[in-house]
C-alpha cells in the first residue's frame, strides 16, 4: 500500500535548499507534512524558499550555512534540534560542479574547493546528522546523500567531480553498514542530466549533446529526484539502505547502440 503518512511530522535538514534539487526536496517534504530545516549560503534565496513553503501551509526554517565548513554543519544540526526538539533525517545535497577539462588543467585550489563541499560537507552532514538522530531517539531515521551518475560512471573531463561523487557513494554504502542495526537508513540519489542552475546559460550545442546522450531524450526535473527522496524518508523504504539509485533516464545503464525493430508497426 502506498502511504506517505509515515513522514508527517518528521524533522529533516536539507542542504543546498535554496535552488535546484535541494529546493525541490525541501518543498516536497513540506508538502507532505515534514518539518524542514533549509540550509544554504544565500540568505535571500533560502528565505524565499521558506516563505513559499509557509505560504502553502508548511513548516520550515532557514539557517544560513556554508556547507563546506564542518563547523557550520555542526552548528546547523544543533540549531535544528534546538528548534524542533529532534532530528529524523539529513539530506546532504549541497555541492558544486566542475569540469570540462583534462586533469592537468585543474589547479590544486580546484581540488580543495570541490572536495571541501562535495566530500567534506557530505561527511559532516552524515557525522553530525547520525549523532543527532541517535541522541534524539528518532524512529525511522534516514541519511540521504545527493551524489550523481558521475559517482557510478566516470565522465571525461570530470576527474575531480567524479572523484568526489564516487567518494559520496562509497561513504554512503559504508555508513549504511554502520547504522543498519540502529534503524537509520543511508542511501544516495544519483541524478543524471537535470535542469538545475548548472545547465543555465550553457551553449545550445552542449544542451543538445546532453539531450541526445540521454536514452529518454530529455533532461530530468528536480522534482523527479525529490519524489525519490520522499520515498526514502518514508516507512515504505525501511529495508532500502546502502543503495545508490540513479535518476538519469538510463544514462548510467549502458552505452547506446544502433538497433533495428523487426516489427516497428507496433508503434503505429
Amino acid at each position: 500500500m502506498i502511504d506517505f503518512n509515515s513522514v508527517e511530522g518528521k524533522v529533516a535538514v536539507v542542504t543546498g535548499a535554496s535552488r535546484g534539487i535541494g529546493e525541490a526536496i525541501a518543498k516536497c517534504y513540506a508538502e507532505n507534512g515534514m518539518k524542514v530545516v533549509c540550509a544554504a549560503r544565500s540568505e535571500e534565496k533560502g528565505n524565499a524558499v521558506v516563505k513559499d513553503i509557509k505560504d502553502k501551509g508548511g513548516d520550515a526554517i532557514f539557517i544560513q550555512t556554508d556547507c563546506s565548513s564542518p563547523e557550520q554543519i555542526e552548528k546547523l544540526i544543533n540549531q535544528a534540534v534546538r528548534h524542533y526538539g529532534r532530528l529524523d533525517g539529513v539530506v546532504s545535497n549541497a555541492g558544486i560542479g566542475m569540469g570540462g577539462t583534462p586533469v592537468h588543467e585543474y589547479e590544486t585550489e580546484d581540488y580543495e574547493n570541490i572536495f571541501d563541499l562535495n566530500s567534506k560537507g557530505v561527511f559532516a552532514g552524515m557525522k553530525y546528522g547520525a549523532e543527532a538522530i541517535l541522541k534524539t531517539k528518532s524512529k525511522g531515521g534516514f541519511l540521504i546523500n545527493v551524489a550523481s551518475i558521475a559517482g557510478l560512471l566516470p565522465q571525461r573531463g570530470q576527474a575531480l567531480y567524479t572523484a568526489t561523487k564516487f567518494g559520496v557513494v562509497g561513504m554512503t554504502r559504508a555508513a549504511a553498514l554502520d547504522y543498519a542495526e540502529h534503524g537509520i537508513t543511508v542511501n544516495a540519489i544519483c541524478p543524471g542530466y537535470t535542469m538545475t542552475s548548472m545547465f543555465e546559460g550553457i551553449p545550445e550545442q552542449a544542451m543538445q549533446f546532453f539531450v541526445k546522450d540521454c536514452p529518454c531524450g530529455r533532461l530530468g526535473n528536480p522534482e523527479e529526484c525529490a519524489w525519490l527522496a520522499l520515498f526514502l524518508a518514508s516507512d515504505m523504504a525501511r529495508y532500502i539502505t546502502g543503495a545508490a539509485i540513479p535518476v538519469d533516464g538510463a544514462v548510467s545503464a549502458g552505452h547506446m547502440n544502433v538497433i533495428t525493430w523487426k516489427h516497428p508497426e507496433i508503434l503505429e
